[in-house]
């Protein structure tokens, strides 16, 4: 879908100027493509008011869990995989120096 202002006009939350690769606590949201398809559920369902994660929502909970052996400045806090949508707060303990 091209670009349309006149339906694209979400304001950024962003703090202008803050540099977001700082240590701190960051909440983020990752969506999947058309999440509001009702059919498209691609992380699992909620079956008696609990998250059951199919094999694709394993793997997002999995990859999440993972990224502190990967990035030693990370620390991860809460999270949900949602059925169509992810949640987490993720924390950055410290900025490694650039090696030029």
């Amino acid at each position: 879908m091209a670009y349309d202002p006149n339906k694209h006009n979400r304001k950024s939350i962003r703090k202008k100027g803050y540099d977001y690769s700082q240590p701190g606590l960051y909440y983020i949201t990752i969506c999947v493509n058309r999440r509001g398809n009702p059919l498209r559920l691609p992380f699992g369902i909620i079956k008696n008011g609990e998250m059951k994660l199919n094999h694709v929502g394993e793997m997002v909970e999995n990859e999440w869990l993972e990224l502190p052996e990967r990035f030693p400045n990370l620390k991860l806090h809460e999270f949900v995989v949602m059925p169509n949508h992810f949640h987490g707060i993720i924390e950055i303990t410290y900025t490694k120096p650039l090696v030029i």
